[in-house]
């Protein structure tokens, strides 16, 4: 089967697209509140045994041994490095920039798959979509730019920085270092993994006197626990296995037209002209990323 026309696939991208668009406000909130690694490794600590209960009953096979080293390094890389630093990111850089840093994640995908002896290579394609969805996004958030370098920026943009890499990186391992289980259930060794690590870190910092909940620190943590890490995480490591890994990392551009359109749908946040033709140049560039992902494949299965 075409990866590209898996439905179950791109149905789970289709739900990063909407799930994802909203965390970067919950985790905004949760650190005005809760202390960052406590608060990032208790997320993953309750998701992870929550979605794997869930699997072993419904007969899904446990890891083994070797699995559980892979799915280890990749939950170590995405959950601990990429996600955790964002969320040490956000306790300074406002979520609307984070969300613009974040779209660099296809260029960095893109740009080491293309190293790889088994990558998917670049094609004029996956340029021009890639190109265009910065453009886009940057015409959304034209305005945060000027914030890149305030001084009280500057440390949570270095984290940003090395969490981009430490996520791409961790996808194309995720990608490329095939286990023996279902998608999900290594979606749910790599949150227990990685949140147990990050859990260790944050006590090892004496995050724990300082990690009490609130009323909106607690929603935002259940938001997370629920949509951000059981339905978005568990459908991003669903679409890695199934899709091109070009096309999924489309998410980081379309996240944050959804959380613009929710703004303005719940908040009555005002939606621009700018606003609207940015939204239209992402999504002519999701459209040519796919249609290069498309070539791609069938290269590949021409040449087998």
């Amino acid at each position: 089967m075409d990866q590209n026309k898996n439905p179950r696939a791109l149905l789970a991208l289709l739900s990063i697209y909407i799930v994802w668009g909203t965390t970067y406000l919950a985790i905004r909130i949760g650190v005005e509140d809760l202390p960052p690694v406590l608060f990032t490794g208790l997320r993953w600590i309750a998701a992870g045994p929550i979605m794997m209960l869930f699997l072993a009953l419904n007969k899904y096979k446990l890891p083994d041994k070797k699995d559980l080293f892979h799915l280890g390094v990749s939950g170590l890389l995405l959950l601990g490095g990429g996600n955790g630093l964002v969320v040490f990111a956000e306790q300074t850089v406002p979520s609307g920039l984070t969300a613009l840093l974040i779209t660099t994640v296809p260029f960095w995908v893109v740009g080491i798959e293309a190293f790889l002896p088994q990558g998917q290579k670049i094609n004029s394609f996956l340029i021009s979509g890639l190109l265009l969805g910065l453009a886009g996004v940057t015409l959304i958030f034209g305005g945060d730019l000027k914030n890149l370098f305030h001084s009280n920026n500057v440390g949570g943009i270095i984290g940003l920085m090395f969490a981009v890499f430490l996520w791409s990186a961790g996808t194309l391992y995720s990608k490329y270092k095939k286990v023996s289980v279902h998608p999900l259930m290594g979606a749910a060794t790599q949150m227990i993994v990685a949140g147990v690590a990050i859990t260790v870190f944050g006590l090892i910092l004496g995050e724990a006197g300082r990690f009490h909940f609130t009323q909106s620190g607690f929603l935002a943590y259940l938001y997370l626990v629920i949509f951000g890490s059981l339905i978005g995480y568990g459908s991003y490591v669903y679409a890695i296995a199934h899709l091109p890994i070009s096309l999924v990392a489309t998410y980081a551009y379309v996240n944050p037209v959804i959380a613009l359109f929710l703004g303005w749908l719940i908040l009555d946040e005002p939606i621009t002209v700018w606003i609207i033709l940015g939204a239209a140049i992402i999504l002519v560039g999701v459209m040519l990323v796919k249609k290069g992902s498309e070539k791609n494949t069938k290269k590949i299965f021409k040449t087998e």
